[in-house]
């Protein structure tokens, strides 16, 4: 009887100490928080964000060849539209500041009513003390409001495991040609 009480005890000490080290108690989590300006440019001799399916040439038999801008007589975003997306992040909002990565992803126009998308947003870091990290935010970004919240679901490099939240403003947008968006990562890691 002896022996099952010491194999008993031993299993009970081994959990708890897995559970231990499993919870936390011997790591400490980081809080940071990023900010930096999105450059998005749907017109232009280099665009960074293209409409790659128009939801208008599904529904009605438009050959597809409209640019997104709504020059081709489709408004500028319609339902069922996709975005790619690879967009310069700077320091700043001016298009001169100092680049720090390069936001790469796509957005699907999911409302009928108003201009609401389904974004997956992956940000590269390439300068500073976080160059080689990513993080990716994913969210329901709708465009008539002031200030739109995403989740962070993960990074890689000093962001892996990262979790948290973005924050998403537009500093000087317009729907038919793209501009800035201000965003603020919200970082714990």
């Amino acid at each position: 009887m002896a022996s099952l009480s010491s194999l008993l005890l031993g299993c009970f000490l081994l959990a708890a100490a897995v559970f231990l080290h499993r919870n936390g108690a011997s790591t400490t989590t980081t809080t940071t928080h990023l900010h930096f300006y999105m450059h998005d440019a749907y017109t232009g001799p280099a665009p960074t964000a293209m409409r790659v399916v128009s939801g208008r040439s599904l529904l009605d038999g438009d050959n597809g060849n409209g640019n997104g801008n709504g020059d081709d007589g489709s408004p500028p975003r319609q339902f069922g539209d996709i975005v790619a997306l690879n967009n310069a992040l700077t320091e700043g909002p001016s298009a001169g500041s100092a680049r720090v990565g390069t936001a790469q992803g796509f957005a699907v126009r999911v409302s009928e009513g108003g201009v609401v998308s389904d974004l997956s947003l992956h940000m590269v870091l390439e300068a500073g003390e976080h160059r080689g990290s990513s993080v990716t935010a994913k969210g329901r970004i709708d465009m008539d409001a002031g200030e739109r919240e995403s989740v962070v679901i993960g990074g890689t490099g000093r962001f892996r495991l990262a979790r948290g939240y973005m924050v998403t403003k537009n500093y000087d947008y317009s729907l038919a040609t793209g501009g800035i968006v201000e965003i603020d990562l919200y970082l714990k890691h």
